[in-house]
């Protein structure tokens, strides 16, 4: 009787945990899109708060990344530029970069290096220092050296981002509707043949919504999360809101169904997304990054262009705590603007050219890509015999000389094999008299504002001879060599060459295009597009450098080089 007694509650209980709805069951999510075509006030917010519900049935856990479990230390890199796949893009499709499309600390973070570290690092920050006397390739004058190793007491093992709040700021305007398989420097466009078999085929819409959907796989459950649109306003598209409290899976349809539309107003998009953070305010920042993620084309030609009110927009963010990334889509980003802005602390960009690139780039690279570690690096150097001449693989390099080396922000970066990508700042010295005693202080803040320094002294008596203190010093000092020659032929190259036949007649001054015989006036930082020329002067100083580059690349054994001196050979035979 007992039994049957239990058996009957048992069978009670099953059924009204069955007639449960699933809300009762599992927290419901909510899909919160508000994105709605002529539903926006002057200032770019819905009329309307859109929230709809899940179905009731279970939402599948967006995925979580997890830093890889390996022994190695970490290093640094610095800020800015992350790559210079736009300027590889435009030499293989046949158009000349701008000079900002190639920097050397772009190209350094396409590289591995040796950072001249001799004993274990115990705190977050510890510089090396590595000599070099090296002759110049074309004058052999002996040129002095020293490289600043960017290593850290931190092991991957150990590292862990903290929660982030990230608001993606994503360009619709009517240039990213261009296929990759179209040049879109011009509103005109020039088309080009591509691969059948890569995605360029697609839009660059597509490939920025995809690369939408392939970074929101990174975020954690305790991330918060939302999304601004732009064309010629600005949209709030998704309220900043915990992912899991968020139907992840609706919002990747939403997002997957963008369409690009109207001008590009960079502010009015920054205006929305920096009004989000105001929220947060208070949030014990101690457990948080708080970060942008800009995805654009960079090609503003609507609202305020001015470098000076976007830079402002962007330093007031960088001084409470919000930082940015830029993601350039496509072969007609704009770095000359995107570098202005990325000198701010914290900041960083790379550029992408398909979805599979952009997954590669976050798999690799997204804890560390929002996380910045170091800030306000400054190094004194004291010396009677040397001063500071030029500095290499920092985006605030032009403010870098006499006894002052700066560098705004650092972030964390992979080593393999004792060797860090880009883990190297390069200085290049002025000798001014024998005496080879230097004395470096080097003074940082960490992300919790405390400040810490260390010093070191080196003796740089040089005979005159060359010489190497390792691999990694000479490879920075090729690679540096290499981004001075090629900016020098682009600018050289942009102020004298001519435009490419099937595109307007462009002033590079003014901005004026002459189009059908209408005259069009282009924003200051839409791009005008160039056919790829080398004048006969710099095709024999590429075939000299090539030379030089090529027995530089064998003495380091290091057969990843081969990707220069595929773009030299091109260049030294036009």
């Amino acid at each position: 009787m007992k039994m049957n007694a239990f058996f009957y509650a048992a069978v009670v209980f099953l059924l009204a945990l069955f007639s449960c709805t699933p809300k009762e069951i599992i927290k419901e999510k909510v899909d919160d899109w508000q994105y709605r075509s002529g539903e926006y006030d002057e200032d770019g917010f819905i009329f309307k708060t859109y929230n709809s519900y899940s179905n009731g049935g279970a939402q599948r856990s967006p995925m979580v990344y997890e830093s890889m479990a390996e022994e190695d230390a970490l290093g640094f890199s610095v800020g800015g530029a992350k790559d210079i796949n736009n300027f590889r893009e435009n030499i293989e499709n046949g158009y000349l970069p701008l000079p900002t499309d190639i920097t050397v600390e772009g190209i350094y973070y396409d590289y591995f290096f040796e950072t001249g570290q001799t004993e274990p690092c115990e705190k977050l920050f510890c510089p090396s220092y590595s000599r070099a006397v090296s002759f110049d390739p074309f004058t052999s004058e002996p040129i002095y050296y020293l490289s600043v190793g960017l290593n850290s007491g931190l092991k991957e093992s150990d590292f862990s981002r903290k929660k982030l709040n990230l608001v993606v700021v994503l360009d619709i305007s009517g240039s990213m509707g261009s296929p990759f398989d179209m040049y879109y420097y011009d509103r005109f466009g020039n088309e080009q043949e591509v691969d059948e078999e890569d995605d360029f085929s697609k839009s660059k819409m597509e490939i920025a919504n995809e690369a939408v959907v392939a970074l929101m796989g990174h975020l954690g459950q305790e991330d918060r999360f939302g999304i601004v649109l732009f064309d010629d306003n600005g949209y709030l598209a998704k309220p900043l809101r915990r992912v899991d409290e968020t139907d992840m899976e609706s919002i990747r349809g939403h997002v997957l169904e963008i369409t690009p539309q109207g001008g590009t107003n960079m502010e009015a998009g920054m205006v929305i997304a920096s009004q989000l953070f105001d929220s947060l305010e208070s949030l014990d920042m101690s457990e948080y990054e708080n970060r942008v993620i800009f995805l654009t084309d960079a090609m503003p030609n609507t609202g305020s262009t001015d470098e000076h009110s976007l830079f402002g927009m962007f330093e007031k963010n960088s001084e409470r705590g919000v930082f940015t990334t830029f993601i350039g889509i496509g072969v007609d980003l704009n770095t000359e603007l995107v570098e202005i802005l990325t000198k701010i602390k914290g900041a960083n960009y790379f550029s992408v050219h398909s979805s599979s690139q952009f997954k590669e780039q976050m798999d690799e690279n997204f804890d560390y890509m929002v996380t910045p570690l170091v800030f306000d690096l400054e190094l004194v150097l004291e010396s009677e015999g040397y001063e500071i001449e030029k500095v290499y693989g920092s985006p605030e390099a032009d403010l870098s000389t006499g006894q002052i080396m700066k560098v705004n922000t650092l972030f964390p970066s992979k080593s393999e094999g004792g060797e860090t990508r880009g883990g190297l700042v390069l200085l290049r010295l002025k000798k001014i008299s024998s005496d080879g005693e230097i004395s470096l202080r080097v003074s940082y803040q960490d992300r919790n504002g405390d400040r810490d320094e260390s010093s070191e002294e080196i003796d740089f008596e040089a005979s005159g001879e060359e010489f190497y203190d390792n691999n990694g010093i000479r490879k920075g000092i090729l690679l540096a060599r290499y981004v001075e020659l090629v900016k020098s032929w682009l600018v050289d190259q942009r102020s004298g060459g001519e435009l490419v036949s099937s595109s307007p007649l462009v002033s590079m001054n003014t901005g004026i295009v002459v189009f059908d015989e209408e005259i069009v006036e282009l924003g200051r930082w839409e791009r005008q597009s160039m056919e790829l020329e080398v004048s006969s002067h710099y095709s024999e100083l590429f075939q000299d450098f090539n030379d030089y580059f090529q027995s530089e690349a064998d003495v380091l054994g290091d057969t990843t080089l081969s990707k220069e001196l595929e773009i030299l050979g091109k260049l030294s035979h036009m």
